[in-house]
């Protein structure tokens, strides 16, 4: 039997001992033993100068000024007090009150510089409702030559009218609204056919043709062919006047006062008293933007404002289910108009 010892210093020790044999072995197992041991031992005296010389890797170590900058030293370092005095709740509070009084002074659709404000007189939801409404007047609109040049090509007008100011709008919009990256090149398109149906011609009505395949391919959500279009809002080139007006009209006396006439008509017709509110809020305020009519004129921008003002006093209104308020606002919005359709239009 052989016995074999590493010293520290890597030396290796080996003493042979005489097995005892079991009496039960043969001659022949005895001889496989001994060569199982000899195998052993050439094993292991060939990895004997490979565990002797083996390198382990060094500890690490660590630079304290890198970790300076990641660990803090103690744990009073890492929490500090943060309850604010007396005095930073107060003065946090008139910050507040001072930003919401400097808001309320701007007119009504005026925004910092951060954007146009829309979202603060009409909502999204609003937006894209009246443009599937608008189209689907139009489609009825464009049907054939015949009725186009009787007549259609002027309610074609109207509407391609409204919904080149309802992409130029969602154009401005901060908020998140349908279809707001294809708007631009929607408005170009729908101002541009509007402009020529000053006339009801067969050119003009494959034109408007054009048009209520664009608005079917939009509102369905393949998108429009061509998105090539102005970078920022020509109100000047976008609508004028009178369509505006034609469109106040229709959404004061046909929507507004007829579903608000007594608490019964309010309630059933909210949505619809709401929508038809803000898009004459944002109306509104389109009609004086630079390059329309009067736009310029102060007493054009104050009853434009008061219209406004009135209009989203429907939707405070509606929001606290007032409709007492409600019918009074409706009737502030119709004496805007007489007083503005009197002197301008």
């Amino acid at each position: 039997m052989y016995k074999v010892k590493v010293t520290a210093a890597g030396q290796v020790r080996m003493q042979i001992q005489s097995p005892r044999r079991p009496k039960s072995k043969s001659a022949g197992g005895q001889a496989k033993g001994i060569w199982q041991g000899a195998t052993c031992l050439l094993v292991l005296f060939a990895g004997i100068p490979l565990l002797a010389g083996e390198k382990r890797a060094r500890p690490p170590s660590f630079d304290n000024a890198r970790l300076d900058s990641v660990f803090y030293s103690d744990l009073s370092s890492a929490v500090q007090p943060t309850r604010p005095s007396a005095p930073e709740l107060r003065g946090a509070a008139i910050a507040k009150a001072t930003a919401a009084a400097n808001s309320a002074d701007k007119p009504a659709g005026q925004d910092d510089e951060s954007g146009q404000g829309w979202e603060k007189l009409i909502s999204a939801v609003s937006l894209e409702d009246e443009i599937k409404s608008t189209k689907l007047r139009f489609d009825a609109v464009i049907t054939s030559p015949g009725p186009f040049k009787s007549g259609g090509y002027q309610d074609a007008r109207n509407d391609l009218s409204m919904l080149a100011t309802l992409f130029a709008v969602i154009a401005e919009y901060d908020g998140e609204v349908r279809w707001k990256d294809e708007s631009a090149a929607a408005r170009d398109l729908m101002a541009r056919t509007a402009f020529n149906c000053k006339a009801g011609s067969v050119q003009v009505y494959n034109e408007a043709k054009l048009r209520k395949t664009d608005l079917q391919d939009l509102v369905g959500g393949s998108g429009l062919n061509s998105r090539e279009a102005e970078p920022e809002n020509d109100w000047s080139m976008i609508v004028d006047r009178t369509p505006l007006m034609e469109f106040l009209d229709r959404a004061l006396y046909d929507e507004l006062q007829p579903n608000s006439n007594d608490a019964k008509s309010v309630t059933e017709n909210k949505d619809k008293l709401r929508k038809n509110a803000e898009l004459i809020a944002m109306v509104g305020n389109v009609m004086t933007r630079e390059g329309l009519a009067d736009a310029e004129d102060e007493e054009y921008q104050k009853l434009a404002q008061e219209m406004v003002k009135s209009a989203l006093s429907i939707r405070t209104g509606l929001e606290k289910n007032d409709a007492a308020a409600v019918r009074a606002a409706v009737g502030a919005v119709s004496q805007s108009c007489t007083a503005c359709h009197d002197q301008y239009r």
